[in-house]
C-alpha cells in the first residue's frame, strides 16, 4: 500500500492565494458583468523591457541554427549572467560576491522553498508573523513543525511583526538555528535599517545560526541608506544566504528567473559538530534536481543590466511605486493607517477588523481584490495587503471605487 507524506496533511486546508482565487471566481460567476480590479496577488502587469525582448529574440534566433544552438546549460547559470549580477548588483554597492557564489534559478519562490532541504529534521526555525507562506509551508512538508493550533505550528518560533516594532522583529530570545527574513517585506512593505540588520547578523554569528534573507523587492528601495543586500552588513557572509528575483524587478513573473547567493566558506554542521560548506551542498542539490534556467531567459536577464535595460526597468518600477503612492495617499486621507508603498510595491493597511470580512466587502461592493492579512499569519489579522501592480487607469478606478465604499 502506497503511503503519502502525512506532513502535507498538516498544511492549512487551502493555500492563501488559492482561496482568494476561489472566492473571486465564485463572485465572478454570480456577477458575470462585474469588472474586477485585482490588487491582490503580486503579479506584474507591465510588459518586459524592450531591451529584454530584443535580447531574448536574438537568443531565440541563436537556437534556430546548428552553429549557435545550445542544449543543457550549467545548472549554476551561464557565466555571462552571473558575472553581470556580481558586478551590477553587488560590486557596484561595494559588496563582495563572486560569480562562483551565484546560482541562477527559475525564481526566488522555488529557491526559498527548496533551500530548507539542506538541513536536518530537528532544525529549530524562526519566521516573522505575518510571513510569506512558502517559508512556513515547505518546512511543514519537511516535517519540522508539528501540527497547527490556533493559527500557528508548535514546532516554529514566531516573531511578531507589529506596528509597535515597525514590522521589523528583533532576533529571537529562544534557541533557534535558522531564521527567515524578507526586506523590503512581503506582505507589510516595511524595510529594515542597517542598524536593525546588524542586530540580526550579530545574533546569527553568536548563535552559529543561519539567516535566509529574501531580497526579492530590493529594486524598489528609494530611501537613502536602506541596505539592498544583507551582505552590506559586515560579517553577513559567514551567516546568511540571500535570494533575489527578476520577477518584480524586471517583470519576469511569467518568464521565470532569479538567483541565490551562497558565500564560499559559509558553514553548517553535522550532528557530530563537523563543519560542512553550504555552497557545496546547494551545488549538489541543484545539479541533482535542477537542469538550469533556460538560455533564452538568461539572455533576457542579462539585458536587464545593460544601460538601456537598467533605465527601462527603473522606469517600470517607478511606475509601480507611483501607483503605490496614489493608493497610499488615498487610503490615508480616508483615515486608514498604511505601511509600505514607498520602498515596496505593497501596502499594509490597518482595517481594524476581520481581514477576510474586509476582503469580502471590497470584492462585493467595490469589485476590488486585495489580500487578507490573516492569510499571512496570526499577526496579520486586522490588515489587508494591497499590491501596486496594475495599470494606472485601473489603480485610479480602484481608488474611486474604494472611496465610495469606505466613505459610507
Amino acid at each position: 500500500m502506497i503511503q503519502v507524506n502525512e506532513n502535507y496533511l498538516k498544511i492549512q486546508a487551502s493555500y492563501l492565494f488559492t482561496e482568494i482565487a476561489h472566492r473571486v471566481k465564485a463572485f465572478q460567476e454570480s456577477n458575470p458583468g462585474a469588472k474586477i480590479i485585482r490588487l491582490g496577488i503580486g503579479d506584474v502587469t507591465e510588459p518586459l523591457a524592450p531591451a529584454v525582448i530584443k535580447a531574448m529574440s536574438a537568443a531565440v534566433r541563436e537556437q534556430s541554427k546548428s552553429a549557435t544552438f545550445r542544449g543543457y546549460g550549467p545548472e549554476q547559470g551561464y557565466a555571462f549572467l552571473r558575472e553581470k549580477i556580481s558586478e551590477c548588483d553587488f560590486a557596484a554597492r561595494g559588496v563582495k560576491v563572486s560569480p562562483a557564489e551565484i546560482f541562477v534559478s527559475d525564481g526566488a519562490k522555488c529557491d526559498t522553498g527548496n533551500f530548507q532541504e539542506l538541513f536536518g529534521p530537528r532544525v529549530r526555525i524562526a519566521v516573522p508573523d505575518p510571513v510569506y507562506p512558502v517559508y512556513v509551508d515547505t518546512n511543514v512538508m519537511a516535517g519540522r513543525t508539528g501540527v497547527q493550533k490556533n493559527g500557528r505550528y508548535g514546532g516554529l518560533v514566531y516573531l511578531d511583526s507589529t506596528a509597535e516594532n515597525g514590522f521589523v522583529p528583533d532576533p529571537p530570545s529562544k534557541p533557534v538555528d535558522l531564521a527567515y527574513l524578507c526586506f523590503p517585506n512581503n506582505p507589510t512593505g516595511a524595510v529594515a535599517t542597517k542598524k536593525q540588520l546588524e542586530k540580526w547578523v550579530d545574533w546569527a554569528r553568536r548563535e552559529k545560526a543561519l539567516i535566509l534573507f529574501d531580497a526579492a523587492y530590493e529594486a524598489f528601495i528609494r530611501t537613502p541608506g536602506i541596505p539592498h543586500s544583507i551582505y552590506e552588513i559586515p560579517g553577513a557572509r559567514s551567516c546568511a544566504v540571500e535570494f533575489r528575483s527578476f520577477s518584480k524587478t524586471a517583470g519576469f513573473t511569467g518568464t521565470r528567473c532569479g538567483y541565490t547567493v551562497v558565500p564560499e566558506g559559509l558553514k553548517a554542521w553535522t550532528s557530530k559538530g563537523e563543519p560542512v560548506e553550504l555552497r557545496q551542498l546547494w551545488m549538489r542539490r541543484q545539479t541533482t534536481k535542477f537542469n538550469g534556467c533556460s538560455y533564452v531567459t538568461q539572455r533576457g536577464a542579462e539585458a536587464v543590466y545593460s544601460k538601456e535595460g537598467a533605465a527601462q526597468t527603473k522606469k517600470t518600477i517607478d511606475f509601480y511605486l507611483e501607483n503605490a503612492r496614489l493608493v497610499r495617499e488615498a487610503l490615508s486621507s480616508m483615515g486608514y493607517t498604511v505601511t509600505g508603498g514607498t520602498d515596496s510595491p505593497y501596502l499594509w493597511v490597518d482595517v481594524k477588523g476581520d481581514s477576510w470580512k474586509f476582503f469580502d466587502l471590497l470584492l462585493r461592493e467595490a469589485q476590488v481584490v486585495t489580500t487578507p492579512g490573516a492569510g499571512f499569519g496570526r499577526a496579520g489579522e486586522g490588515y489587508i495587503r494591497i499590491s501596486a501592480f496594475n495599470s494606472r487607469a485601473n489603480v485610479k478606478e480602484a481608488i474611486a471605487r474604494l472611496s465610495k465604499v469606505l466613505a459610507r
